[in-house]
């Protein structure tokens, strides 16, 4: 699958409000006004993965090919950087039909790079206790649990917080 990273645009709200809906169970999956609130705040951004159906769908399968089609957009990523050089990620969302493609590896991969371009020194999430695809993922790629938040979700799931201490540039001279 041939995917582009790209930073969100005002026309991608609904798609990535349907996505985060497919995504998560109600009481964990934002409303509109709660996934808009978090994508506005100070230091916040939004990173979009959009595949291009017509490029690398050989062995896709023709589920994958229609939810491209009728999509273009297969998953984003909420960040924000804090004041105090810290990253944090707020949601990260792939649709069901994109998973298993990297498309989620992408998403981490370039939320990364940004944060440790603006100079921060680690990247924090949460994810619940009971999200066992999402804690091989994150563990996967460097992420170590450094605590965990009782009843964190509105559904009374405990949720860990994941770090990963992001490593400066190196410097030429």
């Amino acid at each position: 699958m041939q995917l582009t990273i790209r930073d969100f645009e005002a026309a991608d709200f609904d798609t990535l409000w349907r996505i985060d809906q497919s995504c998560f169970s109600p009481g964990i999956s934002y409303t509109p006004f709660e996934l808009k609130t978090y994508m506005r705040r100070p230091g916040a951004f939004t990173l979009v993965a959009e595949a291009d159906p017509t490029k690398g769908a050989s062995g896709s399968g023709d589920e994958l090919l229609r939810a491209e089609d009728e999509l273009g957009v297969v998953g984003f990523l909420v960040a924000e950087r804090s004041r105090r050089g810290t990253g944090h990620i707020i949601t990260i969302d792939v649709c069901r039909e994109a998973r298993r493609h990297r498309v989620g590896s992408r998403l981490l991969a370039a939320v990364e790079e940004r944060l440790r371009s603006s100079a921060c020194a680690a990247i924090q999430l949460e994810t619940a206790v009971d999200n066992a695809a999402a804690l091989c993922f994150y563990k996967r790629h460097g992420y170590t649990v450094i605590k965990t938040v009782p009843r964190y979700y509105s559904n009374g799931v405990d949720a860990l917080v994941f770090e990963k201490k992001l490593l400066s540039p190196v410097s030429s001279r």
